[in-house]
């Protein structure tokens, strides 16, 4: 089997809390992850889905990397040929310019599912046809 690797990542404060915004996208992608181990099974691949928290210096020193998700080592937006946006967050980010996805003349401050698996069968599907076994 191979691996889709997938990382999202976001701020975890002292305390061990996010915001509303990035515990939103967290359950997006898990549920997004379990329907991919169903749907890319026959083509022999798994998705792996990597945790990573950000602490509060490194949030501070880029707010944009909260709340990204990678897929083969791409941001999303890439897959999808949206962009990184941004919009004042709350809670454990303050007032700060946190992430979101701008897509077709929308932004997402919480990442859909339905992106997420969108953009990760495009990734698939470039795994799938790559004859090294890496997108």
């Amino acid at each position: 089997m191979r691996t889709l690797p997938i990382i999202w990542q976001r701020l975890v404060s002292a305390d061990g809390t996010t915001c509303p915004r990035c515990r939103g996208t967290g359950e997006e992608v898990r549920r997004a992850v379990a329907r991919l181990r169903t749907i890319l099974e026959p083509l022999g691949i798994v998705p792996g889905l990597q945790v990573k928290e950000i602490d509060e210096a490194s949030f501070a020193a880029d707010t944009l990397q909260s709340n990204q998700i990678l897929i083969a080592g791409q941001p999303l937006d890439a897959w999808l040929g949206g962009r990184t946006g941004s919009s004042r967050c709350c809670d454990q980010c303050g007032d700060n310019e946190c992430r979101t996805l701008e897509l077709e003349d929308q932004a997402y401050e919480v990442v859909p599912e339905e992106l997420i698996l969108k953009a990760a069968l495009k990734a698939a599907s470039a795994l799938a046809t790559s004859s090294r076994g890496d997108v």
